[in-house]
């Protein structure tokens, strides 16, 4: 019984997929977690390619592994707090 070398590809690729999800879900790190989301992505694009859909792999590498991966990336730089010399200010409240 042999497995044809383009069903053992997808399949190794495929865990890759499943790897980087589960990666994506339990890390710590928020920029580790959103690279491991991109390399699932990068992965699934691949799987693509290898089942003949060219187009939908484009369109996945660039969106969804490139694209999406480098908004999150922003995203997380421009909303980290970096002031930490001053200490955080307190409001007072009403009586």
């Amino acid at each position: 019984m042999s497995i044809p070398i383009l069903s053992l590809l997808t399949f190794v690729l495929c865990a890759g997929i499943l790897i980087g999800g589960v990666l994506a879900v339990s890390l710590d790190n928020i920029v580790s977690a959103v690279i491991s989301a991109g390399l699932s992505s990068l992965f699934a694009s691949v799987v693509y390619v290898v089942l003949a859909a060219p187009d939908v792999a484009m369109t996945e590498a660039s969106i969804g592994s490139g694209l999406t991966t480098m908004i999150f990336l922003y995203a997380i730089r421009r909303t980290q707090n970096t002031d930490t010399a001053d200490p955080p200010v307190k409001l007072e409240q009403k009586k």
